[in-house]
């Protein structure tokens, strides 16, 4: 039996991100990962930390004013 299919949209949330310019280890809810220089390191709605890859960061966010 198969279920219906639907579209979703993700909500827009607001979230701080910094550019690191150096190599950081980064304790998240997944467990250490390590931020490359140019990483962008986020911090999400619940206060977790991540870090993305500059183009992933480039096509996923946008500022805020």
């Amino acid at each position: 039996m198969k279920s219906k299919t639907f579209k979703f949209q993700k909500k827009p949330i607001v979230v701080e991100a910094y550019q690191t310019d150096v190599e950081i280890t980064i304790d998240t809810l997944e467990g250490r990962m390590i931020a490359s220089p140019g990483d962008w390191i986020i911090t999400g709605v619940h206060g977790e930390k991540y870090p993305c890859k500059p183009d992933i960061f480039e096509k996923t966010y946008e500022i805020v004013n």
